[in-house]
């Protein structure tokens, strides 16, 4: 499907008319160029980057925008980026004056610039480096405040920009990543049928085909990625813009991000708490798929208890804590929120037991994503080499209160407390 027919919006079977805000998406050789026309009427521009982001396309992103008036963030390529207070400050710092601010980047870069952009009401573009995430065209900002991986409603950028010419070159691990992102939704699309049926939440079945289709066609991709072949890269990037334009039909990233990513959010907020190492974003949701591959074969194998799992809350907050840090109050306080823990699940999943197994039995094999993801040189021993046989025990079982959304993380806890 043409990514210009999707923007159009479109009338849907399940009774929503779906939208997306962006004016222009354009992907190919040579695409930075068309800068010069798409940024006509703005005269004050704010380039936000990294070192390395702004090495890969800074400079054709200055000499496509000659005539304007440009001033520049440029953030340290040496460290990680992190999208909390400090680094929304120093850009929010610069833009007095500012008509347009225009990241050069990928993910960090991406929604640090929508969130200062929603918040100050100036539109934004993003030039991207790199093929590594589906975040271009969501809605989402995923931002770090006060510790916590929150996930801030700020729209979608005006324009993407993405030239083949800078993506194909980008880091071999960006394009595993971008790769790995889009065969994650194999899981978050379960999860989204499963938690139709556990909470009957909205469900889209275009939605759904939309980005399946999308993941089906990377597939097909792996070995040219490999090869960093034009038209390889190209079809990736059109694929993560897609899926980002399904969420935003969707009114939020259900459709592409599940259980999968809230172990990728697991080790990545407690790699910040506790200064170890994690894999960029993409490539954790590619392990953590298999992951829960491997937990949904075991709702299928073994036979469901007839007592739900709860912990005793002192010992639930002690275990928080060790894990968490700083972080677990806001845990704690979002999940007494939510509320699933004072919810009676054991009686859903009794009465809708053979709908359930249906639905986990359409989740590829834990083995068939593994193979998946060595076609891109990504093999689980890296994973189980860098997190801990305890660290992905935590993770199982406690990813789920980073978020406020419902997962098969849910129910292996409620059945089996998350070992």
């Amino acid at each position: 499907m043409q990514i210009d027919m999707l923007l159009a919006g479109m009338d849907c079977a399940c009774g929503r008319h779906h939208s997306c805000n962006i004016r222009h998406v354009v992907i190919g050789k040579g695409a930075i160029a068309s800068l010069g026309e798409i940024t006509d009427g703005y005269t004050s521009i704010l380039l936000v980057a990294d070192e390395n982001t702004f090495r890969a396309a800074g400079a054709q992103t200055e000499n496509a925008l000659a005539g304007k008036k440009i001033c520049k963030v440029v953030f340290s390529g040496e460290s990680v980026l992190i999208p909390n207070e400090e680094a929304i400050d120093t850009v929010t710092g610069q833009i007095d004056g500012i008509d347009l601010i225009i990241g050069i980047g990928s993910g960090v870069i991406q929604d640090l610039c929508k969130y200062v952009s929603h918040f100050n009401g100036i539109p934004y573009y993003i030039v991207a480096t790199a093929p590594s995430m589906d975040g271009y065209t969501s809605s989402g900002a995923a931002m770090i405040l006060g510790g916590m991986k929150v996930t801030v409603s700020a729209g979608v950028p005006a324009a993407i920009v993405a030239d083949t010419d800078v993506l194909k070159n980008a880091p071999m691990d960006m394009i595993q990543a971008g790769y790995g992102d889009i065969v994650g939704k194999y899981s978050a699309l379960n999860d989204w049928r499963l938690s139709r049926i556990v909470n009957d939440e909205y469900f889209c079945q275009e939605i759904y085909d939309l980005t399946l289709d999308m993941v089906q066609q990377t597939l097909n991709l792996a070995d040219g990625l490999m090869k960093r072949e034009e038209n390889s890269v190209k079809v990736l990037m059109e694929a993560l813009v897609i899926v980002g334009i399904a969420m935003s039909f969707a009114g939020s990233s259900r459709p592409a991000s599940g259980s999968e990513h809230h172990l990728s959010h697991f080790f990545e907020i407690t790699g910040i708490v506790h200064g170890e190492d994690y894999f960029p974003h993409g490539i954790d949701v590619a392990y953590s798929t298999v992951v829960t591959a491997e937990l949904r074969e075991k709702l299928l194998q073994q036979p469901w208890p007839e007592i739900q799992y709860r912990p005793q809350r002192d010992a639930y907050i002690a275990e928080l804590s060790r894990i968490y840090g700083p972080v677990a109050e806001g845990c704690i306080a979002l999940q007494d929120k939510v509320g699933l823990y004072q919810k009676d699940m054991l009686s859903i999943y009794q009465a809708k037991e053979q709908e359930i197994r249906s639905v986990l039995a359409e989740m590829p094999a834990a083995g068939e994503i593994r193979k998946m993801l060595e076609a891109v040189g990504l093999e689980m021993d890296a994973f189980e080499k860098m997190y801990s046989p305890e660290k992905i025990r935590d993770a199982i079982a406690y990813a789920k209160e980073l978020k406020d959304r419902y997962t098969v993380l849910w129910m292996y806890y409620d059945l089996f407390g998350g070992q």
